[in-house]
């Protein structure tokens, strides 16, 4: 059975934002465990962002920076459907999703002050880490480029034999670029593992979704490849991890690739030294009110009895505890030798 164009299910559907609605389907039975846990990795993303955002003012973070706050459901609830040695890479806005593949906090804040504790030994910033152990492969800089790569690490699983599926996410910016549709034609052409998932979270830099793209439902832009596409209320976790079992499965299962537009929302600019004066305050706010992703889970956790306001305020408090740890080491941490520059050097 082929999956389901879109996640609406339920035919129910969410306020409009950005002037695409969410759509509301299917969504995971998530039991009290699966809540806090959610809660927890969501929040950490969060309270980390916030933190690098505060020393990116300071000046101790230079260059790009680009911050994951709001859209935290979407790779938390991905995460939870890999199994070992599933493989994951990404753009630039990378710092959540190498929280969420289990990268510690203080390596990844390290590598965003240039340190020789960070995860690239300080060389990489915060477009360019990479993690064997948790195969995470970065991290990357140009618009599109990992989904050639992520396209890539799938054919080495289809040539290996093995049941591994890879995770290539990019933006709705990075959907127009031209090398994703020559990836999409060998991924079908060769039936690769790879779930394309597209975070749509409807500003490419400062350009609305529907000023540069012809086809505003990102889902479907696999159709000419018969590469199904299933659409998915980002900023739900539950929903998320639906689509992710259902995308992981039709992987496993040999049928090749398929695309997760995920709708989701950034709350910060497209980096630090964007004002996002492109779009209304009033727009902003309505997100975070009306589809916050961890006031979502906090809401669900106190209305089922699950968890006291105390009790998450604990768990807020634990992590921002390891925050501020990271944000300690990042800065006193040492920087790099110069010879370190000519380390991993290979052409």
């Amino acid at each position: 059975m082929a999956p389901r164009k879109s996640a609406s299910a339920s035919g129910r559907k969410s306020a409009k934002a950005g002037g695409k609605e969410f759509t509301v389907g299917a969504v995971a039975d998530f039991t009290k465990e699966d809540d806090i846990s959610a809660y927890r990795e969501m929040l950490l993303i969060r309270r980390f962002e916030e933190k690098a955002g505060q020393l990116y003012g300071m000046g101790f973070i230079g260059g790009f920076c680009h911050l994951y706050i709001g859209q935290e459901a979407v790779v938390v609830g991905m995460q939870l459907a890999l199994k070992e040695g599933d493989q994951v890479i990404t753009g630039y806005r990378d710092h959540g999703h190498m929280l969420a593949a289990g990268m510690s906090a203080r390596g990844v804040m390290a590598e965003l002050t240039g340190r020789r504790g960070g995860l690239s030994k300080g060389k990489g910033g915060s477009m360019h880490m990479f993690s064997k152990e948790k195969q995470f492969y970065g991290g990357h800089g140009i618009v599109g480029a990992q989904v050639s790569l992520g396209t890539g690490l799938a054919f080495a699983n289809r040539y290996r034999g093995n049941d591994n599926v890879s995770l290539a996410y990019f933006g709705d910016g990075a959907a127009n670029q031209g090398q994703v549709y020559e990836s999409f034609n060998m991924a079908a052409l060769w039936k690769l593992p790879v779930i394309y998932i597209i975070e749509n979270n409807r500003y490419a830099m400062g350009t609305s979704v529907s000023r540069a793209s012809a086809q505003t439902d990102f889902s479907q832009r696999g159709l000419s490849f018969n590469i199904p596409g299933i659409q998915v209320d980002g900023m739900d976790v539950r929903a998320v991890k639906a689509a992710a079992d259902e995308a992981t499965a039709w992987c496993r299962a040999g049928k090749g690739p398929i695309i997760l537009e995920m709708l989701t929302y950034r709350y910060r600019g497209h980096s630090m030294s964007d004002p996002a004066k492109y779009r209304s305050k009033d727009e902003v706010q309505k997100m975070r009110s009306e589809h916050d992703p961890i006031e979502q889970v906090k809401a669900r956790l106190i209305e089922k009895g699950w968890a006291t306001e105390e009790e998450l305020k604990q768990i807020d408090k634990d992590v921002r505890d390891i925050v501020a740890d990271s944000a300690d080491f990042a800065q006193a941490d040492p920087e790099p030798d110069a010879s370190e520059l000519y380390t991993d050097i290979l052409a």
